[in-house]
C-alpha cells in the first residue's frame, strides 16, 4: 500500500475574473523510501499539488475536491491540531525560496531548535544539541559558530542546506521538497540534490521532487508525474519517460532539452514549443494542449482526454496514441 494517494484533488483560487482552477483531477501515489518527480512548465499546478498535500493553499485559494490519504489517516478530515502534529513531523517541505522562507531576525539554530521541540516534546537542551547535529549533517561547517548567524548571513546554498536540516529534524516519512535548486548555480546543485539522496537513504523516507529540470528528473527520481495546465498528462517510471515518452507534451519537453548530437558538423537546433500555456480562468473545452499540439484535430477541440493506462504502469492523457 503506498505510503500517500492523492485521489481526484481539485484546487481552485476563487478570484475577482473567476475560478482559477489551479489543480484538476490529480491522482498519484508515493511508496516509502521512493522518490517521485512532478515536473512541468511554472504555472502547471506542481507547488500547489504539494501545498494542498500539507493543506497550505494560501488565501482564496481552496481545496474543492478529491482526497488525499497518508498513512491510511484521511488528511483533509483531520482538524487543524492534527495535522500540525503531521507537518513538519511526518511529512515535511522544502519551499522555494529559502530567504523568504526562514525568519529574518531569528538565528538559525534557534528555528531549527523551534522545530525539533514543538514536534518532539524534548528539552530545550537535547533540541539545541540535535540542531547542531543536523547542521553537521547537511554539511554546515562550524555549526557550533553557524548556529548564531542570521540567514542574511549565509549564502543561497547555506540558506538551502539550513531548510533541508529543519525540514529533516524530525525524521519525516515524506519530503516535499518544491525546487530545491532554483537559483543556486551547478556544483552547489549538484551537492544538494546529493545530500537529499544520502539523507533519503539513510533514513528510509520517501522524496516528492517538484521541478522544472529534466536533468534533476532523470538523476534522482524513481517516477515521473508530467503536468500540464493543471492535470497530469503523463505518468510512469522514470526510464520510459526517457526511454519511450508518450504524451505530445512530454515529447515536446525532452526534445527541447539541449543536445551534444552534431548533423554535419553542426550542433541539432534547440525545438521550442510553440504557443502559451492556457490560462486557468474560463477554460476552453477540449484538450488543454490542442492549440500547440502537433497531433490535434477536432476530437482533440471538444472533450478533455482522461489519464488512462497505454501500456503496462504507462499513464496518459491523449486521444492520439
Amino acid at each position: 500500500m503506498p505510503l500517500l494517494e492523492v485521489d481526484n484533488l481539485h484546487t481552485s483560487f476563487f478570484t475577482d475574473t473567476g475560478e482559477l482552477k489551479a489543480v484538476r483531477g490529480v491522482n498519484l501515489s508515493l511508496d516509502k523510501g521512493k522518490t517521485l518527480g512532478i515536473v512541468g512548465e511554472s504555472g502547471c499546478g506542481k507547488s500547489v499539488t504539494a501545498l494542498s498535500i500539507m493543506r497550505l493553499v494560501p488565501y482564496p485559494g481552496k481545496i474543492v475536491q478529491g482526497e488525499i490519504i497518508y498513512d491510511s489517516k484521511k488528511l483533509l478530515a483531520l482538524t487543524n491540531e492534527e495535522m500540525r502534529h503531521i507537518r513538519g513531523n511526518e511529512i515535511s517541505m522544502i519551499f522555494q525560496e529559502p530567504m523568504t522562507s526562514l525568519n529574518p531576525v531569528i538565528t538559525i539554530g534557534e528555528q531549527i531548535r523551534e522545530a525539533i521541540e514543538l514536534h518532539q516534546k524534548v528539552k530545550k537542551s537535547d533540541a539545541e544539541k540535535k540542531a547542531i547535529d543536523m547542521l553537521q549533517m547537511v554539511g554546515i561547517p562550524s555549526p557550533e559558530k553557524r548556529k548564531k548567524e542570521y540567514p542574511h548571513q549565509l549564502s543561497g546554498g547555506m540558506r538551502q542546506r539550513v531548510m533541508i536540516a529543519m525540514a529533516l529534524s524530525c525524521t519525516p516519512n515524506i519530503l516535499i521538497a518544491d525546487e530545491p535548486t532554483t537559483a543556486l548555480d551547478v556544483t552547489i546543485q549538484a551537492q544538494i540534490l546529493e545530500l537529499i539522496k544520502d539523507l533519503q537513504q539513510k533514513i528510509g523516507m520517501a522524496v516528492m521532487l517538484i521541478t522544472h529540470d529534466l536533468g534533476i528528473v532523470a538523476e534522482t527520481t524513481d517516477n515521473v508525474a508530467v503536468m500540464y495546465a493543471g492535470k497530469i498528462v503523463e505518468y510512469t517510471d522514470t526510464k520510459s519517460i526517457f526511454k519511450e515518452s508518450l504524451h505530445p507534451y512530454t515529447i515536446g519537453l525532452i526534445e527541447s532539452l539541449p543536445s551534444m548530437e552534431k548533423t554535419d558538423g553542426k550542433r541539432k537546433p534547440l525545438k521550442a514549443i510553440k504557443g502559451m500555456v492556457p490560462g486557468l480562468i474560463n477554460l476552453s473545452s477540449g484538450c488543454t494542449y490542442k492549440e500547440r499540439c502537433p497531433l490535434g484535430d477536432e476530437e482533440c477541440m471538444t472533450k478533455e482526454p482522461e489519464l488512462r493506462a497505454i501500456k503496462k504502469n504507462h499513464l496518459a492523457a491523449c486521444y492520439k496514441i
